[in-house]
């Protein structure tokens, strides 16, 4: 039997504001189902993930084990826990309810539901050489810096990645970033951040266009339409 080494933090506690609705958006409908049970499907059928830890706001715990997991039947959730005030500090949750036996972990949005299983494989194939890696496609339209909301100058955007998730580590090491990150109070935008600050190398695997974050109301009707031909 394969050892239990791989995980998957499924980080779906955000409120949806940018989305100015009362239901969360990780829990709205796409073409028939929750956007969140797309997304934990993608992880679900993944050969190289043992367990999902999923994490939740505290309102939508029992909704999401009874109307999402016991719904759709996942087999691979090994626990679902409430984030918290912010996506830094519901990763830190999830994290900490990840066995420490955990080897690598798969951090992901859980309003990104269009991640390929084959990519998840890939990430997780690079992480035994290089502890740290993150999915990113580069930028396809000019980019500009401003300083003091005026044109600084124009950035080469043929060195301009944009990151996505799933961002996969060395489980001990994020966790140990997490940790000091929380006692140090520093923010960092994503997880890889983390690592930059604490100067682990982080390396980039080319990612898809789709893999989209769904937090507008113009994300989910994209959404629809990358669906149909999914």
């Amino acid at each position: 039997m394969k050892t239990r080494r791989n995980l998957a933090v499924i980080v779906a506690s955000g409120t949806g504001t940018r989305m100015k609705t009362e239901l969360p958006k990780q829990f709205m409908d796409l073409m028939g189902k929750p956007i969140l049970s797309w997304t934990i499907s993608c992880f679900e059928r993944c050969r190289l993930i043992d367990e999902i830890v999923l994490v939740v706001p505290e309102d939508y715990l029992a909704y999401t084990s009874q109307s999402i997991v016991d719904k759709y039947d996942f087999k691979k959730i090994n626990k679902i826990t409430t984030g918290g005030n912010t996506r830094q500090e519901s990763v830190l949750a999830g994290l900490t309810a990840c066995p420490r036996s955990t080897d690598n972990v798969a951090i992901h949005d859980g309003v990104r539901p269009f991640v390929r299983d084959t990519l998840i494989e890939s990430l997780f194939e690079s992480v035994t050489e290089t502890k740290a890696v993150i999915p990113a496609v580069m930028a396809k339209e000019t980019v500009k810096f401003l300083d003091d909301n005026m044109l600084a100058k124009t950035l080469p955007r043929d060195r301009i990645y944009l990151a996505q998730t799933p961002q996969v580590f060395y489980y001990p090491a994020i966790f140990d970033f997490h940790q000091k990150a929380a006692e140090e109070e520093y923010e960092a935008t994503d997880d890889a951040m983390l690592a930059e600050q604490y100067r682990m190398d982080v390396s980039i695997f080319e990612g898809h266009y789709d893999n989209i974050k769904i937090t507008t109301p113009e994300d989910l009707a994209l959404a629809a339409e990358i669906l149909k031909r999914w």
